[in-house]
């Protein structure tokens, strides 16, 4: 039986590609106005983060040293300084301009209510800092209806798709891993991690995805209203509980659950 939920943060409950987008955009404007490559800025971001994040994860730098390489490089790709020669200043500007775009997406807050509703455990297990992360919760409404928020400072250092991370975050809840769902955007690290320790991985594919391939036991979603169909199908409740009506839209807890383990191909997306 299903007892608890973890989800992932960024690109799951926060809409972290869009805050991206603008403060890309809108820092580059900043310093370098008028520049050609300013609508190319939001998937260079990106792109960076996911080449620099692995080596804090791995332990060959600080988490404030790989900021510092994303600052240079996308200085440097796009062809001026970085502000002032001094890439920490030109970070916590950047920050300025994403943090003001912090926002959740449509779809989690109203999910979140249905699965509570269930007399589920709901939290959130994040590859991020604690004080940025709870900061985003915070600020989209979330942080008072998720508990534990679980970071590797929470983990023992360990981060996703470690299998450690996942069998200590399952333990943080007293539970065995395979009594927990682990929903999120990544491939690897939200859905066949935690699937290869017995945790019960959904991968959410928001953007439509072309995968090669997925392993058969991985359920796809792609909006978190389709969550509580695999939750049911999984076995949470028998029968399932009277949730109101829902409107178009909105997370329900359906009859069947003939559309939750839509199973098909999907590769890593970060």
């Amino acid at each position: 039986m299903i007892r608890a939920i973890l989800f992932d943060l960024d690109e799951t409950l926060f809409d972290h590609r869009r805050a991206v987008a603008y403060a890309a955009t809108s820092w580059t404007e900043s310093v370098s106005p008028g520049h050609p490559l300013l609508m190319e800025t939001p998937a260079l971001w990106l792109d960076l983060e996911n080449r620099h994040l692995p080596a804090w994860h791995a332990g060959e730098c600080s988490f404030a040293e790989q900021r510092r390489r994303r600052v240079r490089e996308f200085c440097g790709r796009l062809g001026f300084p970085v502000p002032a020669e001094d890439p920490d200043a030109a970070y916590a500007d950047f920050l300025v301009h994403y943090e003001a775009a912090w926002s959740a997406f449509p779809d989690a807050a109203e999910v979140i209510d249905v699965l509570a509703g269930a007399g589920l455990t709901l939290g959130v297990l994040t590859n991020g800092v604690p004080v940025q992360q709870e900061a985003k919760l915070r600020r989209i409404g979330l942080m008072d209806r998720l508990d534990p928020v679980l970071t590797p400072d929470s983990l023992g250092g360990h981060f996703k798709p470690s299998a450690e991370c996942y069998l200590r975050a399952s333990a943080k809840l007293g539970l065995r891993p395979q009594e927990v769902v682990l929903v999120g955007d990544n491939l690897l690290l939200d859905a066949v991690g935690p699937t290869r320790v017995g945790m019960h991985g959904v991968w959410l594919d928001r953007y439509g995805s072309t995968p090669a391939a997925a392993p058969a036991e991985i359920a796809t979603i792609t909006s978190l209203t389709r969550l509580p169909d695999v939750v049911r199908a999984l076995g949470r409740v028998s029968p399932a509980p009277p949730w109101r009506t829902a409107g178009p839209g909105q997370a329900r807890w359906p009859s069947t659950a003939a559309a939750a383990t839509k199973r098909r191909a999907k590769p890593r997306r970060s």
